[in-house]
């Protein structure tokens, strides 16, 4: 769809005006008008910000989704799982967030009505008396209303996910790794002229995913890419994250540029699933901090931090999941250094370098910058895995 924007009229505005006026965001309350005012903008980046969304003031498709979501209150409907098109909505997050508290797994909770969720959902169910249905009607809120938390010491989905990877071992042989370079086709995303040669966002992530392809296959890792160098039509970030999901990854990595209309603004960021709810991918925001700083530590891009957000890449991944924006392509100081293929290799040894201290128990990490991905295989084969070398 095309993003609406302020200034624009018409019934959609009206809608979206609807909504956040229901959230409390829109002040003054006017509901009724069909102008995308200074107000309704505000408002827009005030939602966007809480949900973990871009921030831009405009309603894309993924805002539009998340407004349509946010319409509904636990209890407001029955909610139940339907194929193929599941219930989405907020309603929905905040049974997965309740289950999740009791100590019930529903997976990450990603306001999607679910195999998993209904599979939690029945269980509560059984143990409380209740018809075993998976069906969330008035009766089953009643009683997660009035039973309490069973899980204690740390967040539930903390434990779970952090105990999954402690008992998967540190050896990353084995292992499935998708990478994904964003954009491609007739999507080149940021593109900047140079004289006689033209950089493109998609051109430079896809030979970076081929570097990072080629080093994590010499340590015994399953690779798949997303897309190739030249595919006709690039995938939508939905089609992106069910493929990660139906071939069973382990850990999905998203290559990026950035761009911007100041050609100062230069860095390295790293995003993660998350909202400013509290609801986040505990694995993905450990994942996300090591990438950000081992490709600080062995490039030296300027630190610009790792974020939480909700794009739908990252939120319907069922694996830890990283977008990583290695540099700006409008800052002439970053793209020097981009179209450096050595630059790109630094890079690729310190995602490589991340990926491996995720799977390390956190008493036994060693410092960022430290480990010898040239020596990964050999350390992984000799059972050293949890003992870096000093890069030179």
């Amino acid at each position: 769809m095309r993003p609406i924007r302020p200034g624009d009229r018409g019934p959609a505005v009206t809608e979206i005006r609807k909504v956040l006026a229901g959230l409390d965001l829109l002040v003054p309350a006017a509901p009724d008008s069909d102008e995308f005012d200074a107000h309704t903008e505000r408002a827009v980046r005030a939602f966007q910000q809480s949900r973990g969304l871009s921030v831009d003031g405009r309603v894309g498709t993924e805002t539009w989704q998340a407004l349509d979501a946010a319409r509904w209150r636990l209890g407001a409907r029955t909610l139940y799982h339907s194929v193929p098109e599941p219930l989405i909505g907020e309603d929905i997050r905040s049974l997965q967030e309740r289950l999740l508290e009791m100590g019930y797994d529903v997976g990450r909770a990603d306001a999607i009505y679910g195999v998993r969720t209904a599979r939690a959902l029945a269980q509560f169910q059984r143990e409380v008396g209740l018809a075993p249905d998976g069906t969330c009607g008035p009766h089953t809120v009643n009683s997660l209303r009035r039973l309490g938390r069973k899980v204690v010491g740390g967040r539930p989905q903390w434990l779970r996910e952090s105990d999954a990877i402690r008992q998967s071992g540190p050896a990353l042989v084995g292992r499935t790794v998708v990478i994904d370079p964003g954009h491609g086709g007739s999507d080149p995303g940021v593109a900047v002229p140079e004289g006689q040669l033209h950089w493109t966002e998609a051109d430079l992530v896809h030979d970076l995913a081929s570097r990072l392809e080629g080093r994590l296959a010499a340590a015994g890792v399953r690779v798949q890419l997303t897309r190739g160098p030249a595919q006709r039509d690039h995938l939508p970030d939905v089609d992106r994250a069910a493929l990660a999901n139906s071939l069973g990854a382990d850990v999905f990595i998203s290559l990026h540029l950035d761009g911007h209309v100041n050609p100062a603004a230069e860095g390295v960021a790293t995003y993660h699933y998350g909202t400013d709810n509290g609801v986040t991918s505990t694995t993905g925001e450990r994942l996300a901090g090591l990438v950000q700083r081992e490709i600080v530590a062995r490039t030296g891009l300027r630190d610009c931090r790792s974020h939480a957000k909700a794009w739908d890449l990252l939120r319907l991944t069922r694996m830890p999941a990283v977008r990583v924006e290695v540099g700006y392509l409008t800052s002439p100081a970053d793209r020097s250094r981009l179209i450096d293929p050595r630059f790109r290799d630094r890079v690729v040894e310190a995602i490589v370098a991340a990926i491996q201290r995720m799977y390390y128990p956190i008493e036994q990490d060693v410092p960022t910058g430290s480990i010898d991905v040239s020596k990964l295989r050999a350390m992984v084969a000799a059972g050293t895995v949890a003992a870096g070398t000093v890069v030179d």
